[in-house]
């Protein structure tokens, strides 16, 4: 009986260890030093309809006053009507980057300094990749040799 109430306190301890070391940097902060905090909501449209993005990631880290990405960060997904949102977060820079399949990456610094923020964003297809180094030659397509005509005999 022992052991098992021993192990039973270290699992409630690793799941207590792995919960706190997986909340974003801006909630380690205490409760009586919390600042004013926004609830933000976010729209993933495609760009070339309008038509909503569903299960997109929406990646939020906060930024430090330098312009550095802080440790932590918290990722939503959207729901069927390209729709996400989060209570809590506290005023100040905020990176935003939004991935979804076959979408260009989207990211964008903001300035989090109201109590309800909504960020549209409008995901573009991939581009064409270019090189600095041209077509090779040995990239270049060639259609093969068509056989000759034959005619009936």
């Amino acid at each position: 009986m022992g052991i098992m109430k021993t192990v039973v306190v270290v699992m409630v301890m690793v799941f207590g260890l792995a919960v706190s070391m997986s909340a974003p940097a801006w909630a380690q902060k205490p409760d009586d030093d919390e600042g004013p905090m926004s609830n933000m909501h976010f729209v993933i449209l495609r760009d070339y309809n309008g038509k909503p993005i569903k299960n997109a990631a929406v990646v939020l880290h906060p930024v430090n006053a330098r312009g550095k990405q802080s440790k932590g960060g918290l990722e939503l997904k959207t729901g069927d009507d390209g729709k996400a949102g989060i209570e809590g977060i506290p005023y100040g820079p905020l990176r935003v980057q939004v991935l979804a399949p076959g979408f260009q990456t989207y990211g964008e610094d903001y300035e989090i300094n109201k109590p309800e923020t909504e960020i549209t964003v409008k995901l573009k297809r991939p581009g064409e990749q270019y090189s600095i180094y041209g077509v090779q030659e040995k990239d270049k397509k060639t259609d093969p040799p068509k056989p000759p005509d034959q005619k009936p005999q």
